[in-house]
């Protein structure tokens, strides 16, 4: 298990300027929805606009991750398995898990790595969805696994 210190270590954006700091985290909280989720303000600094429904996109400064905490109705109160099955996942997916709460997915896109979990509560879908270098997947997993189970919502 990576400390945190060679965590950061690994997501320094510029090798010049940057010094190894801890990840600083932050609540980000979508107050329509109640949608909350800790994520690693320090990495993403960069607002990226807005996605459907509620929420907001980050991005690292140099452009290389990106994510977006978002929340959407469930208008035809899909499950978590019929709701993947509409978006068409690709077939190629490295990792999948579905129960009756949510769903976890990630795979190879080019050169990154995406990740997507959206749990199911009332008629709200949470959704955390993070794209990172595939070079650096290693490095990411202690992140996107907090980032991911910290994931909730009303």
């Amino acid at each position: 298990m990576k400390s945190t210190s060679a965590l950061a270590l690994a997501f320094v954006v510029s090798t010049a300027t940057a010094s190894a700091q801890p990840v600083r985290w932050t609540k980000y909280t979508i107050p329509q929805t109640g949608t909350s989720m800790d994520f690693p303000s320090s990495i993403f600094t960069e607002e990226a606009g807005r996605p459907d429904g509620y929420g907001q996109r980050f991005r690292t400064a140099d452009g290389r991750a990106d994510l977006t905490i978002q929340a959407a109705s469930n208008v035809e109160n899909d499950s978590p398995a019929a709701f993947l099955a509409k978006k068409h996942p690709p077939s190629r997916i490295q990792y999948k898990r579905v129960t009756p709460r949510f769903f976890a997915v990630s795979s190879y896109k080019g050169d990154k790595v995406w990740y997507n979990r959206c749990n199911f509560s009332g008629r709200l879908i949470h959704c955390v969805l993070i794209n990172y270098p595939a070079e650096e997947e290693r490095a990411w997993d202690n992140t996107v696994t907090r980032m991911s189970l910290s994931l909730s919502g009303r």
